[in-house]
């Protein structure tokens, strides 16, 4: 797609349990974050900011870094797994660099209700939001509880991580929709061509 152009026509995925690997998901089953548009939207999906936050001052650089920060963290995620490379060290000191950055600061104001609701107290700058998710990342990664959680998915082709908060630790897709189901139609597809034959 060229760059800032709409979202593909898939749905942004937010199943994942943390943002930082949420991040990681929107390389799947192709580029998600092709443009500012496409990038907004996940910022304010993702829940980096608050609904109705303008985000029009974001320029053309702003998906290079969420491009950097997601290829380090999938380093990180991938090397604590596994075999840990050169370029694990200098992922963990860029991923450390960019958690520094103060994160946007959130105020309490009156909703139109009366209630209140969360507001940045500016327009949140790209240092800010990348922090935000290098934060999350840092957490997970030195939280073993949140750690031993982390799953990859059991589908045919599908790269993801997730958080595996369910009753047993049982989960083995990313999504039960998309790679569970697709799991449950090839069993049957299985089933189906053997009681055939």
């Amino acid at each position: 797609m060229a760059f800032g152009s709409a979202t593909p026509p898939y749905e942004l995925r937010f199943d994942a349990g943390r943002v930082c690997l949420d991040l990681l998901a929107t390389t799947h089953p192709g580029e998600r974050l092709d443009g500012i548009a496409a990038l907004c939207a996940w910022i304010g999906s993702a829940g980096l900011v608050p609904p109705g936050t303008p985000l029009e001052h974001a320029d053309g650089s702003w998906p290079a870094g969420f491009w950097e920060l997601r290829r380090n963290v999938a380093l990180l995620v991938r090397g604590m797994r596994g075999v840990q490379t050169p370029a694990y060290g200098c992922a963990l000191g860029r991923v450390n660099e960019v958690a520094r950055a103060a994160p946007p600061a959130p105020l309490a104001v009156r909703g139109e209700d009366g209630g209140l609701v969360r507001e940045l107290a500016g327009p949140p700058g790209c240092a800010a939001l990348l922090a935000v998710v290098a934060r999350d990342a840092v957490e997970l990664l030195t939280d073993p509880v949140a750690w031993a959680a982390v799953r990859e998915c059991e589908g045919d082709n599908c790269p993801l991580v997730y958080l595996d908060t369910s009753r047993g630790r049982r989960r083995r897709w990313c999504s039960s929709e998309a790679c569970g189901n697709r799991e449950r139609v090839a069993r049957h597809r299985r089933r189906t061509a053997l009681t055939r034959a």
